[in-house]
Order: structure tokens, then sequence, then C-alpha cells
């Protein structure tokens, strides 16, 4: 799987937030970019050939459905990053976070049950 592009993982992000097939018309209205309809029709077609969409018709309008999970490409895209950015050091990317004030003293307790319970979340 590909690392997505911003404009098309913002794209992929209205269509895993409905939880439910859209149309280019959805995500028009949706969209915090003043793109014009032909380029997102674009970026559809793109994401349906790299395999993150599928599209069905339905009278004269295309639906569209994911074929890949936000949860799947988050995984991913994380492993990805921490593998290109922090050397495959998932602690490096934490302590960065740490470091930066970035995680408030309430996620840092989260972060510690969650490791505590071994990734379960209540």
């Amino acid at each position: 799987m590909k690392r997505l592009p911003d404009s098309e993982l913002e794209i992929m992000m209205i269509i895993w937030d409905a939880k439910e097939d859209v149309t280019s018309e959805y995500i028009m209205q949706r969209i915090e970019k003043k793109w014009a309809k032909p380029t997102v029709l674009n970026f559809l077609a793109r994401l349906c050939e790299r395999g993150f969409l599928e599209r069905a018709k339905d009278g004269r309008q295309n639906i569209y459905r994911p074929t890949v999970g936000i949860d799947e490409y988050q995984k991913r895209a994380a492993r990805d990053f921490v593998k290109r950015v922090f050397h495959n050091s998932p602690t490096g990317l934490l302590a960065a976070l740490w470091d930066s004030g970035e995680i408030s003293r309430e996620e840092r307790q989260m972060l510690k049950d969650y490791i505590e319970s071994d990734g379960k979340i209540d």
C-alpha cells in the first residue's frame, strides 16, 4: 500500500468519516479546498486505480466505497513514518513528541495505561 498524497488523503478522510458509500457530490460539499469537480473526479479515479476505492454505477452517478479501512491505512502510514523519519524507532517518535510538549499530561497517562494493558483499550 502506497502513502497517499495530502489531497487524496483529504478525500479519503471524508469517505472514511462517512461510514457509508458516497458520491462525488457528497465529497464536494465537505471538502475544505475550492477544487473544481473535474479535479475531485480525477483524484477519485486515481484512488480507484491505486486500489483504495471501488466505483459502482447508480443510475447516472458513481458511488464510491473504500476498499482500505482507515485503521489499516493509519497503521501502515505510522509504520512507514517511524521507519523513514525515526530510523524504525517508535521510542524516538514518542521522545520527540514528549520533548516538544505535544503530549499532554492526560495523553501521557493514556499512553502509559495503553502500554501496561498490552495495547487493549477499555
